[in-house]
């Protein structure tokens, strides 16, 4: 059973983040990013600087902009 009211279900979105390096960079894109409305999960890979956004009705450039607020560029891939 979906936990999202019926002709809503939660997708994923991949961005390519250049520049992270550390723990402190995962740790300040995963915080901007939680705060975009609908997002439900982020996911940081640092060897791939790969983010993976999950969510119900997320703003590819709400996510863009709360990772230039921490400090990076993301490009969706």
């Amino acid at each position: 059973m979906s936990a999202y009211p019926p002709g809503v279900s939660e997708s994923e979105a991949a961005y390519l983040v250049a520049g992270m390096t550390c723990e402190h960079c995962t740790v300040a894109v995963t915080d901007e990013v939680s705060r975009v409305p609908g997002v439900t999960g982020v996911e940081v890979d640092l060897d791939t600087k790969l983010v993976r956004v999950r969510g119900t009705d997320v703003d590819a450039a709400a996510v863009a902009a709360a990772v230039d607020e921490a400090g990076y560029d993301a490009v969706a891939v």
